[in-house]
């Protein structure tokens, strides 16, 4: 068994790396952007594919990933792993959908609810305690379904034709330009300081300095590691000002 993940904020690798460690304890968890990933992901006959839900959707990154490397994922068996802010209809069923495609025989999905990482939209903040709570259920969660896992049941969430039905009205309807390619709309503001902090973290490498500052590129897959890590709280991508950022580790050291 193997995991691979995209994770922005540290929300996704916990999930990932806490459902495979109670499945196999010697099992290995690796992000998606790893130049190692795919020749990683080829010798394992079970891989747990896991990223953060972006409007009802896989994130394009992810989707790119499993078409760019078709050839990796026949007869391979799959778990889909979706977190989730709060809503994902078919979160997990959107890759499966594709992986099947390309012959893999997908066993399950699993949604895992965790604290919302858009750290730049005041409507999504939650206090500090519930985020704590919501962290402590998603493991109750996860363990829960690694128990049964172990004894062949696998979850199906956002698997059926209803999830995919509540997906596309609930959001993907109405936000699927937002999700159909990479997005150009991460903004830069004078504050910051050209520290290069967001560089080596965004896994699209979107980000360089130029002239002193951060400039982004046409590329960002909406992962907003670099929302929540810049020092000077200069970027931000769905709204217009930083309200609190979010990083799991950090967090739940507070």
């Amino acid at each position: 068994m193997i995991g691979v993940y995209l994770s922005g904020t540290g929300n996704t690798k916990h999930c990932i790396e806490k459902l495979i460690h109670l499945l196999d304890e010697t099992a290995q968890a690796v992000p998606i952007e790893a130049k190692e990933a795919v020749s990683l992901l080829s010798k394992h006959d079970f891989i747990v594919l896991a990223y953060p839900v972006q409007f009802s959707n896989a994130p394009v990154m992810v989707r790119d990933f499993i078409r760019s490397h078709a050839d990796i994922w026949k007869d391979k068996k799959v778990l889909c792993v979706a977190t989730m802010g709060l809503f994902s209809g078919d979160g997990a069923g959107c890759s499966a959908r594709l992986l099947k495609r390309y012959g893999a025989k997908v066993v399950g999905g699993l949604h895992i609810r965790m604290p919302d990482s858009v750290c730049d939209v005041k409507l999504l903040q939650k206090p500090a305690e519930k985020n704590r709570k919501i962290i402590i259920e998603a493991d109750r969660k996860i363990e829960k379904r690694a128990e049964k896992i172990r004894h062949g049941k696998y979850p199906k969430d956002g698997m059926r034709l209803y999830n995919r039905i509540a997906g596309f009205i609930g959001q993907r309807l109405w936000y699927y330009g937002k999700t159909k390619d990479y997005t150009d709309k991460l903004k830069i503001s004078a504050d910051c300081t050209g520290c290069g902090v967001c560089i080596p973290i965004c896994p699209m490498e979107n980000i360089s300095v130029k002239n002193g500052a951060a400039s982004a590129g046409k590329r960002c897959t909406m992962c907003y590691r670099c929302v929540s890590l810049c020092p000077a709280q200069a970027i931000t991508l769905l709204g217009e000002t930083v309200i609190e950022q979010y990083h799991y580790d950090k967090y739940m050291k507070e």
